[in-house]
């Protein structure tokens, strides 16, 4: 399977010899916080030469999200070696708040001349939205739709069983 073959390459790239850091991103296509994400995550390897990035589409990569507890994209995890060492938790997804949360966590100094620029638009990673059925969204509306449809039903028969509840009437 091609994603098992994928979780190979990310630990070969993510070798557990070294103390290098890589940042990886768990991002879908068609999700819009990864597409405005985008252009910041292009321009980090400019601001920090010596670190690796790594962007990984969740949905095609779903052991691996698992693994590493990915629930929601986007998703940005700092690992040193193979072992995942923080998770970035800001809401506010910039270049400055990525900088400051690889700074802190690894001591190593954005170049200050850096800025999200056209080509960070462009890519690599896509800064526009591909159509596309979010599967997990739809199963979730389904499961609740027909859990909701389930609980009613049920509902009605108990009543049913339980005697002296259809009349109220005081003796």
């Amino acid at each position: 399977c091609s994603s098992c073959a994928f979780s190979k390459d990310l630990m070969e790239f993510l070798n557990p010899n070294s103390s290098d850091c890589t940042l990886v991103l768990f991002y879908t296509p068609w999700c819009r916080f990864s597409a405005s994400l985008a252009p910041h995550f292009n321009s980090l390897p400019r601001a920090f030469p010596t670190l690796r990035f790594l962007a990984l589409d969740a949905s095609q990569h779903s052991s691996l999200s698992t693994r590493f507890g990915t629930v929601a994209v986007p998703n940005i995890l700092l690992f040193q070696g193979a072992k995942p060492m923080a998770r970035f938790n800001h809401t506010d997804r910039t270049l400055e708040t990525l900088k400051d949360f690889i700074f802190n966590q690894t001591g190593i100094e954005a170049k200050s001349d850096v800025a999200v620029t056209e080509e960070d638009w462009e890519g690599p990673l896509p800064s526009v939205l591909t159509k596309g059925i979010d599967w997990l969204l739809l199963f979730s509306v389904l499961f609740l739709a027909s859990f909701v449809m389930y609980a009613t039903v049920r509902t009605e028969s108990i009543r049913w069983l339980i005697p002296g509840q259809e009349h109220e009437h005081q003796e």
